[in-house]
């Protein structure tokens, strides 16, 4: 069983900086990547950015410039720093990994968290 909780959502004003963090725990035999993806309402789920074990990174156009990933692989733990927010960065934010635990390779999700831009 391999748990990956998020934390660092909120509301925030438009130019701000929000910063989420999302660690895995649990049966984890190694991560391959981690990364973020959004939901904003009635859109499809799309990617923000993710991050290879080797540190090599990859991110949607749209933040490029004003998000940054980071990977803490001691403590299995993928950070996403966002800054300059804009009211279409809105969404719910959610962490995942592709890693290999008991029974085989695996993507898990976390549960998201909340991201509201607007003054």
């Amino acid at each position: 069983q391999v748990q990956l909780v998020e934390s660092g959502g909120g509301l925030v004003q438009p130019g701000g900086s929000l910063r989420l963090s999302c660690a895995a725990s649990g049966s984890i035999l190694s991560i391959y990547s981690m990364g973020w993806y959004r939901q904003a309402p009635g859109k499809q789920r799309e990617l923000v950015a993710t991050i290879l074990g080797g540190g090599g990174t990859n991110y949607a156009d749209s933040v490029k410039g004003r998000f940054s990933i980071s990977r803490d692989n001691a403590k299995n733990t993928v950070y996403l720093q966002m800054n300059n927010l804009k009211p279409e960065d809105t969404a719910v934010y959610y962490c995942n990994a592709d890693l290999r635990r008991l029974g085989g390779r695996f993507t898990d999700w976390g549960q998201g968290t909340q991201v509201t831009v607007s003054s």
